[in-house]
């Protein structure tokens, strides 16, 4: 029988699930996906934990323990998901130590409602990674303006890093320049290079749905052609841009101290639009040293009927460049399309954050203490 997860895993693609919660935690649910679907990572956000609190019983009893010391709901959300992250780690810390610290990583988002506020982001980076306690935990810093030097900073704390909610080009050339310069900091700050990891959430799907709607509106032959493929192209364009940074004098430099480079992730990879292949945000984006984290239907869709073939990306740079090309050429503005993108992945991420304040309140005030 083939098994497309393996052929993805041996092409270099690690497999990561994109959702965790204390049921998966409890029932073996991750343990078996990590034992029979080659996932090696897990990535959290705002939203997925929002899902997961809506499942009262199982953290009843964790929710009984806050209220009885009284803490704000603020530090109960930051205690809870610290605890799940932590269990998680816990969980995949034999891949974390089988793969050289490469995978079995598990990631913890900063507080969304901070993405603007370069300090206030720094200090939640360094409270999540003390709290956690792991060294196989990634803290996500969204890539914004502000979220630049957050990312430098922290890294330079010997702090591990996925970097979320990139969408450009351009903001994914500023993300890289941040991570060579936060590496470049913890060396002299001397930290153990080897142990440090980071990777850069690169948004997919996304790109697609709000470039669709333009292709929509403009309705020409030339238009419905473009149709379901901007994200791929903006995607192969970054490993394009991903393989020049890292092949670099200024890298291989900080290779030779024991650094790692930092991997694209493939974010958002679920398909939105029905018309699409279900896998084909997985299997047109093979290539060595990248990650693609998928939602637990999107697996079990490569895993029934994906058909992996070897590297889908580099042969691809004149195609994709080509794509986006045509595009400005019937008047879609990409660096409005993902400027826009990145303003609303910030808002939806700060309104499930705010859901899941009003969620806990709820359960807080439900349980007896």
């Amino acid at each position: 029988m083939s098994d497309a997860l393996a052929d993805l895993s041996a092409a270099g693609v690690a497999v990561w699930l994109d959702d965790i919660s204390r049921q998966r935690l409890v029932s073996g649910s991750l343990a078996k996906l990590v034992e029979e679907k080659h996932v090696v990572g897990v990535t959290s956000n705002p939203t997925i934990f929002a899902k997961a609190l809506e499942d009262i019983d199982t953290y009843s009893e964790t929710l009984t323990d806050l209220k009885a010391r009284k803490v704000s709901v603020d530090e109960a959300i930051r205690m809870v998901t610290a605890t799940d992250i932590r269990d998680g780690a816990d969980l995949l810390r034999p891949v974390y130590d089988a793969t050289d610290g490469v995978d079995g990583r598990v990631s913890l988002e900063v507080d969304p409602r901070l993405a603007h506020d370069t300090t206030a982001t720094i200090a939640e980076a360094k409270a999540l990674w003390w709290l956690v306690d792991r060294p196989n935990v990634l803290i996500k810093i969204p890539a914004t303006k502000a979220g630049l030097p957050a990312i430098t900073a922290a890294l330079a704390e010997g702090i591990s890093v996925n970097v979320t909610l990139i969408f450009s080009l351009e903001r994914y050339g500023e993300v890289m320049e941040a991570f060579v310069a936060g590496v470049e900091k913890a060396k002299e700050n001397g930290h153990d290079l080897t142990k440090l990891a980071s990777v850069a959430s690169f948004f997919v799907s996304r790109v697609d749905s709000e470039i669709d709607k333009r292709l929509d509106k403009l309705g020409s032959d030339e238009a419905k052609a473009l149709r379901g493929k901007a994200a791929i192209a903006n995607a192969r364009l970054a490993y394009r841009d991903y393989e020049q940074v890292f092949s670099t004098d200024r890298w291989k430099a900080l290779a030779e101290a024991g650094a790692k480079p930092q991997r694209p992730l493939w974010a958002s990879t679920g398909v939105k639009d029905p018309a699409y292949d279900d896998t084909q945000y997985v299997v047109e984006l093979v290539a060595p040293g990248t990650v693609n984290t998928m939602p637990e239907a999107t697996l079990k869709a490569v895993d029934d009927h994906g058909v992996v073939r070897g590297d889908t990306i580099t042969p691809y740079y004149a195609e994709a460049q080509a794509t986006l090309d045509a595009l400005a050429g019937i008047g879609v503005d990409y660096d409005e399309v993902v400027n826009l993108l990145e303003k609303e992945g910030v808002e939806k991420f700060e309104q499930s954050w705010t859901e899941l304040l009003d969620s806990v309140k709820k359960q807080l005030s439900a349980v007896d203490a």
